[in-house]
Formats: structure tokens, C-alpha cells, sequence
């Protein structure tokens, strides 16, 4: 059977399985975060369990546990067994260990479905990745890596915001939101397919992938790695930096965290065409220093709308470079290993955020939060420069050739 691909010049939107792999990137961003709004009311709730508050506290990065562990294992499986049955594994265990919140009658119990909905998620994202490489290339791949960084912030802040809001009702109905993805799975049920063996051209062009594309991958993982637990500088530390501030922390972090989804929305749909006209390295070397200039605003402590500026800039630029590294990943790995690189980019993602807390908060604890935004802000300066530098050599390598 051959691989079945759309016209180049079709916009991915228009084919159902990209809106199905959107949607699927839409579930991603509601494993941890979504229940934030609850955790007090859980405390209560479960105050006679013992460490009820320290226990309540990991059921939000608890998912991320799963994923760095299984994501992996997740990819290797995609490779050898197929990845159309690991999505839809993956969104019904997503739905049932998501939504187990709902009826689990101990905060243990609720605890182990919050790993088990790790394990969902890797499982997600892992073969997702895998089949955007399978289904689509050029610029329609780029196209879909962009707009499912949009549809990551901007589900994100539709899920928050709605979980905020039944919060205040029940504690425990944050966790029917998961549930939302049962009127996503028909869609993915029909939509996507196994990718059939690749034409003859297909196989020239990607079956082999780059000759050392193994410390290329692991590289770029680690980047990915870096940016990601500076970016998770913003939701872990920010309620702690408005209280040193004297501001009503919830109110201005829940609005920092909307600028900073939005933005970051909003930027991602500009990837595809920024990409056409600095490349990959441009795309970096603006990223980051967009990010840089963030820090800097946020640190200043000038001003509330400073703040927020910097923040947008944050977002923005985080969403800049988010892309790259699935649309590098690949074009780099073989085709026959896509499962894999899809399970390591998505490692190095949750690893980034759950290392940012633990390298940042001493961090900050030792120079205070201006000083040590500033210090995020010359790191960011500096992989700005370097990218600009290399992005700059290899433009000069090609004229000397032309």
C-alpha cells in the first residue's frame, strides 16, 4: 500500500487527519496543569490522609513522571507494532485515568490514575510525532508542527480557564474536563490510518534519514530540554514572584499564564511563514531572544505592564523555536525510527519541566528573582547569538560558493 499524502499545496486543516493529530495536541496540555485551580479544595477534602498536602501537591507534575520514563519505551513500540493503535490506546486511557478523579474515593488512588495518565500521554504525544513525519512533508509539515504548538496554548487556556471555573463549584469536577476528548476519538478512530509502506521517492528521501542523525537527535533533545525548564520558569515561579511583589498572586498569575498561551498561540501561526524566510536557525535566534527580552522585562520589576509585556515576549518566543525541533527531528531520523525520536523530544520536554523547579528555585533562593531573570536573560541572550553566528556563517559559506 502506498503512503497517502495530500496535495503539497492543500492546507493541512483541510485534511481530517490533521485535525485529528491537532486534537490530540490539544489533549496533551491538560495532563498536568488542568487541576491546578483544584488543589486546595482537594487538600481539603482529603485532610485526613496523612501528607494529604504534599501528596496533593504531586498530582500535578506526577503525569510528567510517567512520560519521561515510558515515552521511550512509547516510540520503540510505535516503530515495531504501529502507531495508529498506540493513539487511540492512548486518548481512551488518556479519558479514563484522567477522568478517574471524579469517583476515586482516596487521594492515593488519585495519585497512581494522575502517573497512569503519564503513561496516556506519552503513549499521545510519542505516536503523533511519529505521524506527522509519516503523513505529511515540506511545508505542510511545518504547517502542522506550527498550528499544533497553537492548538497546545490555546487549549490550554480554554481547559485552565474552564477548570478555574468548576473548581469553585467542585474539587472534583476538574477532572471530568478530560473526559472532553470522548467527542475527539471517533474523528481520530476514522481519521487516522496506518501509514502503508512509502513510495520508491519517499524511501530515497527519508528512509535513511541523516548519516549521524543519532548525536544530532540527542543534541537537539538537549536543547530542548534547556528551553523547556527555562520556559517552566514561568507557571512554577511566578505565583512566588508576584507575592514577593506584593500582588494578589492568583489573580496576576492566572492572568500572566492567559498573555503567555495566547501569545504564544498567536506566534505559532506565524512559524510556517517566519521559517520560509529565516530558516530554522533564524527561527532560534529570534525565539530566543525574544525570550531573553522577557526575562528582562519580568526581572526589571518596573511596572505590572512590564511585566506582562515581558511575558507575551516569553510566550512568543518559546513558540517560535517550539517547532523546530519536531520539524528538524524529522528530517533527520530515518523513517523506520520516527517512533523513537517522537518518544525522546518528548522526554526531553517534561524532563526540562520537571528539572526547572529543582535547578531554578536555589537559583533563585541565592540571588533573588531579579537577579536571577537577569542571569535566565544573558543564557537566552547567548543561545540568540549563537544561533545568529551560526546562521550567519552559513550564509556567508553559500555566497562564497555561489
Amino acid at each position: 500500500m502506498k503512503q497517502e499524502r495530500i496535495h503539497p499545496k492543500t492546507a493541512v486543516w483541510r485534511d481530517r487527519r490533521g485535525i485529528a493529530l491537532l486534537m490530540a495536541a490539544s489533549l496533551t496540555v491538560m495532563a498536568n496543569a488542568t487541576i491546578s485551580p483544584a488543589l486546595p479544595g482537594l487538600e481539603a477534602t482529603f485532610s485526613a490522609t496523612p501528607n494529604a498536602g504534599m501528596l496533593t501537591r504531586l498530582l500535578v507534575p506526577a503525569p510528567s513522571l510517567s512520560v519521561i520514563f515510558c515515552a521511550p519505551l512509547a516510540g520503540l513500540f510505535a516503530d515495531r507494532f504501529g502507531k495508529r493503535g498506540m493513539l487511540l490506546i492512548g486518548v481512551i486511557l488518556f479519558i479514563l485515568t484522567g477522568s478517574a478523579g471524579l469517583y476515586l474515593p482516596s487521594l492515593p488512588a488519585i495519585f497512581a490514575s494522575r502517573l497512569a495518565l503519564g503513561v496516556a500521554v506519552a503513549l499521545i504525544m510519542t505516536s503523533a510525532t511519529a505521524l506527522i513525519g509519516d503523513y505529511f512533508t515540506g511545508e505542510q509539515r511545518s504547517n502542522l508542527v506550527a498550528l499544533q504548538i497553537s492548538a497546545r496554548n490555546f487549549g490550554g487556556f480554554l481547559f485552565i480557564s474552564l477548570a478555574g471555573y468548576v473548581a469553585a463549584i467542585s474539587p472534583r469536577l476538574p477532572f471530568a474536563i478530560y473526559g472532553l476528548a470522548a467527542f475527539f476519538l471517533p474523528l481520530m478512530w476514522v481519521a487516522i490510518t496506518e501509514p502503508g509502506k512509502p513510495t520508491p521517492r519517499v524511501t530515497i528521501a527519508a528512509s535513511q534519514g541523516h548519516p549521524t542523525w543519532k548525536p544530532l537527535i540527542l543534541m537537539l533533545a538537549l536543547l530542548q530540554m534547556m528551553t523547556n525548564m527555562i520556559f517552566f520558569v514561568m507557571p512554577t515561579q511566578l505565583p512566588f514572584f508576584f507575592n514577593t511583589q506584593g500582588y494578589d498572586s492568583a489573580t496576576m498569575t492566572g492572568s500572566a499564564l492567559s498573555v503567555l498561551m495566547l501569545t504564544g498561540g498567536g506566534a505559532a501561526l506565524l512559524y510556517a511563514r517566519l521559517k520560509r524566510a529565516i530558516g530554522f536557525v533564524g527561527s532560534y535566534a529570534l525565539g530566543y531572544a525574544l525570550m531573553a527580552g522577557g526575562f528582562m522585562l519580568v526581572g526589571s520589576e518596573a511596572n505590572t505592564w512590564l511585566v506582562f509585556i515581558g511575558t507575551a515576549a516569553i510566550g512568543a518566543g518559546y513558540a517560535t523555536v517550539s517547532p523546530n525541533f519536531i520539524a528538524i527531528a524529522l528530517n533527520l531520523v530515518p523513517e523506520r525510527h520516527r517512533g523513537l525520536s517522537g518518544g525522546i523530544l518528548t522526554t526531553s520536554i517534561f524532563l526540562g519541566q520537571f528539572l526547572s523547579p529543582l535547578l531554578c528555585t536555589p537559583l533563585i533562593s541565592a540571588f533573588g528573582y531579579d537577579a536571577a531573570f537577569y542571569r535566565l536573560a544573558l543564557l537566552l541572550g547567548g543561545m540568540a547569538v549563537t544561533a545568529g553566528c551560526v546562521g550567519a556563517a552559513k550564509r556567508l559559506r553559500l555566497s562564497v560558493i555561489k
